[in-house]
């Protein structure tokens, strides 16, 4: 069992977290072990996430609301904790990317982070922060809430073809990565194209980045650097942008192409009847 410790409930959202489960678990006079055995974990679990040693789940959090009769109090506190998990210099760019009513981002090297998979986050994510992945990971997919929520924002997508055949974790983390973009072919609200080899030269040569438009207030400009992120509402920048971004657009392959595109690479370079040096086999 966890050994209990001081929490300073404002230190944190994670330390607020495991001072209230606390708190209220005692209220209900229940033990750790048998909190656990309630919601389906190990009562050192529970410990664990008291001690703000461990990050709970958002499917955690529902459990313990359920359990306490908590009115849905983690549910909401998760969502704050797992925010919390992502690089400081990042925090600031997802609270904007959850108020944007647009989104529209061109990206060189990776999936857009909305629509990643948890594999493929995790993948990368245990390159920079091998000992944190896993929590960083679940941050990443509490920010893809946005999609499902009632008015979901419009999220326009321009990928590199190049990135498409980067392979992140293995074969079979990519073939499920370009499964799940095919998944939003059929949503309204998002639309993903791919910008092929065949273009050459385009305005986003320079790197990623992601314009971020609002209802009544002005609009972002958002690029990163290897440890750092950018933030713009200077106007110049953003018209200039806003016209790379069409231009990109306009020498894209079309969703309905992008589509085919994505579902060739992912059979050829991916699929089941590809040999051990990963092309197809006649």
């Amino acid at each position: 069992m966890a050994q209990a410790r001081d929490i300073d409930p404002s230190a944190s959202p994670l330390d607020y977290y495991g001072y209230e489960l606390r708190r209220l678990r005692e209220d209900a006079g229940l033990k750790q072990a048998q909190l656990g055995a309630i919601i389906f974990c190990t009562g050192s679990l529970v410990g664990m996430v008291e001690n703000g040693r461990r990050v709970p789940t958002r499917d955690f959090s529902e459990r313990v609301d359920a359990a306490l009769g908590t009115d849905g109090l983690f549910s909401r506190l998760v969502g704050l904790v797992l925010r919390s998990q992502l690089p400081t210099w990042f925090q600031p760019y997802a609270e904007m990317e959850a108020r944007a009513a647009y989104i529209s981002t061109f990206q060189a090297q990776l999936v857009y982070g909305l629509l990643q998979t948890e594999a493929y986050a995790k993948a990368l994510l245990s390159v920079e922060f091998p000992d944190r992945a896993n929590e960083i990971a679940a941050a990443r997919l509490e920010r893809q809430r946005v999609l499902t929520r009632e008015n979901p924002p419009v999220l326009l997508v321009v990928l590199d073809e190049a990135l498409l055949h980067r392979e992140v974790g293995s074969r079979e983390v990519m073939r499920s990565q370009l499964a799940h973009l095919l998944t939003f072919v059929e949503r309204p609200w998002v639309q993903i194209q791919v910008l092929p080899f065949s273009t050459g030269e385009h305005t986003g040569m320079m790197g990623s980045f992601t314009l971020l438009r609002f209802e009544g207030d002005p609009d972002l400009f958002y690029t990163e650097s290897y440890d750092s992120g950018h933030m713009t509402a200077n106007p110049p920048v953003i018209r200039e942008r806003s016209v790379g971004y069409a231009r990109l657009q306009a020498d894209a392959l079309s969703p309905e192409e992008s589509a085919l595109l994505i579902a060739r690479v992912m059979e050829e370079r991916y699929g089941d009847q590809c040999g051990p040096d990963r092309r197809a086999v006649a």
